[in-house]
């Protein structure tokens, strides 16, 4: 799947100055945890969640440091937390470097730009315009809704060296120490894993193999120590 399956689009923008408090309640009334902001030519340059607005002096939760910590903290920061916290217009308090993505990204790339990058949304761009928004919420339906990718039953040989085809290709499988029986699609695996995590990664490929019913982990683990 491509982010273009599953962004939410049209998007719920903002604009620069586009007020805090008019902010806070577009957030509330349209049920959504952050806005993307467009400049007058429709460009991205920005983007505002409901984490921009936890210190903020109308609610009393603005930082409060104590003196000597204050004296560790450069002036820099104490300004920038001060307009964040006092600043009245989505301008003071966006963020202004946007990690974003195309429609034709693959889901796991974005998901990959989420986590490296500990954000929960990727504004989708299309030539410079903004086209849509990819959240976590959205994977999580991806995955809700995900069809078995083959309906039609496979042969057991086939499952078999799909199996070990993929195997073969996962840096952390010893294949060599293992085989892999199948009979009326229930999977039984035999020999030995180097590790526990080994051993759980191996049944989960076995278990997410299109035409597999059942695995039975068969395997022994070597010991933390080696063999005695």
């Amino acid at each position: 799947m491509f982010a273009r399956d599953v962004m939410v689009a049209p998007v719920i923008t903002v604009t620069p100055s586009t007020t805090v408090k008019q902010l806070a309640e577009l957030l509330l009334n349209k049920r959504i945890s952050a806005a993307p902001v467009i400049d007058s030519q429709e460009k991205l340059v920005g983007i505002v969640s409901e984490g921009d607005l936890l210190h903020r002096v109308e609610a009393g939760t603005e930082r409060h440091r104590s003196w000597w910590l204050k004296a560790f903290i450069g002036d820099n920061t104490l300004a920038a937390e001060y307009v964040k916290s006092h600043g009245r217009q989505v301008s003071d308090v966006m963020t202004r470097k946007v990690i974003t993505a195309s429609p034709q990204a693959p889901l796991h790339e974005v998901a990959t730009l989420m986590e490296k990058n500990a954000i929960k949304r990727v504004p989708i761009l299309e030539n410079g315009q903004l086209v849509g928004i990819v959240s976590r919420a959205n994977l999580v339906q991806a995955v809700a809704t995900a069809r078995e990718l083959l309906d039609v039953p496979l042969s057991d040989t086939t499952i078999r060296e799909t199996i070990l085809s993929h195997l073969k290709k996962q840096p952390w499988a010893h294949t060599a120490l293992l085989n892999v029986t199948v009979n009326a699609g229930v999977v039984d695996l035999w020999g030995m894993a180097e590790s526990a995590d080994e051993r759980k990664a191996i049944k989960v490929a076995a278990e997410s193999t299109p035409g597999v019913c059942a695995v039975n982990d068969n395997l022994i683990t070597r010991p933390a120590g080696g063999w005695e």
